[in-house]
């Protein structure tokens, strides 16, 4: 009776031990989602952002908060992020979290942590990262976006690329080089946040709405953004 006592407790303290591992990843995921909500809403407020006519026809987007970038001689890229695509009625899928990473050879020195949002022309292109990894400026196209909140700014643009991208250091935009820096789909994070194993192709063309408060509140940025 004492070791059958002694095994319940012990099986007690691993069970505690796994939900509080789980709701500490969770809440590690949340906060990304919250990071990826500040910077839209700090695009939004910024004088010169995102064109809204380029928000409206964009059907796919990645939000890196504090990413760092920077180096000696050897300049690295690293960050975590999230990416959602917006289906045809305007609304947004779940998110899916993914990793950016790069690195180059350059005259470069120093470190700097900056909020980085790609605008995706099309969806399809989004949705391969599940496919496997794929790189910026060798796999597919990557260009600075225009910049100016009028329709002007993004309707005279070529639109040649299939990537946007959008940088910001300190409240001021920052360009930077990602040609070379790679996406993956970060498994263990979706699995962490979602408490099962999801492939990014479901998560993509789910159209559920999440009862997480930090998914909706992401989603109404999105929306208010490109309104």
């Amino acid at each position: 009776m004492k070791r059958f006592k002694i095994f319940k407790f012990i099986f007690l303290i691993a069970i505690s031990s796994f939900f509080y591992t789980q709701v500490k990843s969770q809440g590690k995921e949340e906060d990304k989602i919250n990071a990826a909500t500040r910077v839209l809403r700090d695009f939004g407020n910024m004088k010169e952002s995102i064109p809204a006519e380029m928000l409206k026809v964009t059907e796919g987007i990645i939000i890196v908060p504090k990413m760092i970038n920077g180096g000696f001689v050897l300049a690295a890229k690293r960050g975590k992020g999230i990416a959602m695509v917006k289906f045809p009625d305007g609304s947004w899928s779940s998110p899916v979290f993914v990793t950016i990473t790069g690195g180059s050879v350059g005259l470069q020195a120093g470190v700097q942590s900056v909020d980085l949002v790609l605008i995706f022309k099309s969806s399809e292109t989004l949705e391969n990262i599940g496919k496997g990894s794929f790189t910026l400026g060798g796999d597919i196209s990557v260009t600075a976006g225009p910049v100016g909140r009028n329709s002007t700014a993004s309707t005279d643009y070529k639109m040649e690329a299939e990537v946007y991208s959008y940088s910001r250091s300190k409240g001021l935009f920052a360009g930077i080089s990602l040609s070379g820096s790679a996406i993956d789909v970060d498994q263990k994070a979706n699995k962490a946040f979602y408490g099962e194993d999801v492939d990014s192709e479901t998560l993509f063309t789910s159209q559920d709405e999440s009862s997480k408060a930090s998914v909706i509140d992401l989603k109404n940025e999105l929306k208010s953004l490109y309104k």
